[in-house]
């Protein structure tokens, strides 16, 4: 039988229209402009799914991020490391950056809030509705980042020593190098509890939250964002900069257990 020839004509016309387009697609990431945003690890899932949003609208740029311990990203950036944006799990890191003028003081704000929890995982048995807990008997480990380089680990701390639980505590304690660390302690059941953000709790189907942290018991949990001081900043960090505070993403901020300033 004969294909008849208008229809191999329309297969070889959408052929060439679907390479074409292929090629576009590629030559126009191959030629994206590349974005270094560094953040701090509590952050991963909610700016992951605004660089999906945003790249979709922006195809000539590409968000690359650099997750972790806010005190290690910002050892990084003043080593070097690439970065044209910061995203930093607690004020004082920033700060530091500011005072050695790492940063744009034009293109520094407040970007989220955040509270702490104690979680344990859903399979214990642990009953409690306050921090008083960790200092049970029937609490072994307990697990929190690293103060000096984990914001989460120095709210923890604070928690601990204005709740004057620590010399109790810091026995029990398990340290992690960053907040999801501690959340993962918790899920594979190593330690019996765990302090961690709310949102982290948020994205988990294996923890359940003991109790929030008492109001006072430890400094105000701010995520403010800078752009980095870079020779020549791209427009495009200032251009994301902004989609960050835009109502767009204030939506799916909200959406992952973030707090905006002022609401």
């Amino acid at each position: 039988k004969f294909i008849p020839l208008s229809i191999v004509l329309l297969v070889l016309i959408f052929g060439s229209i679907a390479i074409f387009n292929n090629n576009q697609q590629e030559k126009t990431q191959k030629n994206a402009v590349e974005l270094n945003v560094s953040a701090a690890a509590s952050m991963k899932d909610v700016l992951l799914e605004i660089k999906t949003s945003y790249e979709k609208a922006n195809p000539n740029v590409k968000i690359v991020y650099n997750f972790g311990a806010s005190g290690n990203l910002r050892n990084q950036i003043e080593q070097g490391a690439p970065a044209d944006i910061f995203i930093s799990a607690a004020v004082n890191h920033m700060n530091e950056l500011e005072k050695k003028d790492y940063i744009k003081k034009d293109f520094r704000k407040d970007l989220v809030e955040n509270e702490l929890v104690l979680i344990k995982n859903k399979n214990s048995n642990i009953k409690a509705s306050d921090f008083n807990i960790i200092t049970d008997s029937s609490v072994k480990k307990i697990a929190m980042g690293e103060p000096n380089v984990v914001p989460a680990g120095q709210y923890a701390y604070q928690i601990c020593g204005n709740l004057k639980l620590w010399n109790e505590v810091k026995d029990k304690v398990v340290f992690g190098n960053n907040v999801r660390n501690v959340l993962a302690y918790v899920e594979t059941e190593n330690v019996d509890l765990g302090m961690v953000y709310k949102t982290d709790a948020f994205i988990s189907d294996k923890v359940d939250i003991v109790a929030v942290a008492p109001a006072g018991s430890h400094e105000k949990i701010l995520y403010p964002i800078a752009i980095i001081n870079n020779p020549n900043v791209k427009k495009e960090s200032k251009d994301f900069y902004d989609y960050l505070g835009s109502d767009a993403s204030k939506e799916i901020f909200r959406k992952y257990g973030f707090v905006i300033p002022g609401e």
